[in-house]
């Protein structure tokens, strides 16, 4: 327990080591606040989303760089917690999450398969309209499918619901609002990155170094890493499985924006042995 919260702060003390011509030690200590924008340019944006807006992409036009900036000041934690370090791979596994989602790469895709991130703003062909009648909670509404839609490819009426009460939209009568609007669409992505479902930890408590694992966690081999933000997020078709492609695909995307953020991606990437949530 106490390793999966350290480890983070050990990133933290070798990324200041090695830049402590730009970056003091008090203003390590005293963690000053940095804009998302001064952390990711919309230079850096585009490229890291070299074919977002390629006529081959159906979501062309639909992720400009300013709707992100915008989402982001929502939740003012993210990529604003910990160090420099910690914030840059914060939002580098956040950014690979999603890029994963929405990817329109293939192996021999030009520029690589990992920069083809954002392609798409909604579900091909949705083999059912995702609504789970036994929720109560959140009841479905006759005629909306509840696809996945956005970023980070919201699903299911019991999504749909609490982060349109959370962000100020009627996701069970409105769902197709996450594909129509692009601000909206981020918020949704990132209201999903920065929400606790007990006993599920956020992402990012998870990459900032605040989650404690449980006994529960401990004996599922549940550690604290790029692959248990994979498991938050789809662990229960992905993760238990040694060396799975969809896995893989993720973990790519998170190799080369670490690179372009100029970080490391930390320990335990994969979640090829550990249990999922579900």
């Amino acid at each position: 327990m106490t390793f999966s919260f350290l480890t983070p702060l050990l990133f933290c003390f070798i990324a200041l080591s090695s830049s402590s011509a730009s970056l003091g030690v008090e203003s390590f200590i005293g963690y000053p606040i940095i804009p998302i924008s001064s952390l990711i340019s919309k230079n850096l944006y585009d490229t890291i989303f070299l074919h977002k807006d390629d006529t081959a992409c159906p979501a062309k036009n639909f992720y400009p760089y300013q709707s992100f900036i915008e989402a982001s000041k929502y939740f003012p934690q993210f990529g604003t917690t910990g160090c420099l370090a910690t914030r840059k791979r914060e939002i580098a596994a956040f950014l690979a999450q999603i890029s994963h989602e929405t990817t329109g790469g293939w192996a021999t895709a030009p520029d690589g398969p990992f920069s083809w991130g954002l392609c798409f703003k909604e579900e091909i062909s949705p083999q059912s309209n995702y609504c789970d009648s036994t929720d109560k909670d959140w009841p479905c509404f006759e005629g909306k499918t509840y696809k996945g839609r956005g970023p980070i490819q919201l699903s299911w009426n019991y999504n749909y619901g609490p982060a349109g009460k959370a962000l100020g939209f009627d996701g069970l009568r409105n769902p197709e609002i996450v594909s129509n609007n692009s601000v909206i669409a981020f918020k949704t992505a990132l209201w999903f990155w920065m929400t606790e479902r007990k006993p599920i930890p956020s992402c990012h408590n998870v990459m900032v170094g605040k989650y404690l694992a449980t006994k529960a966690d401990i004996a599922a081999n549940r550690t604290a890493g790029f692959g248990l933000v994979t498991n938050i997020v789809n662990g229960g078709l992905e993760c238990g499985i040694p060396n799975d492609a969809r896995v893989n695909d993720r973990i790519g995307f998170f190799q080369r924006y670490t690179k372009l953020f100029n970080v490391d991606t930390g320990p335990n990437l994969d979640c090829g042995y550990q249990k999922s949530f579900q």
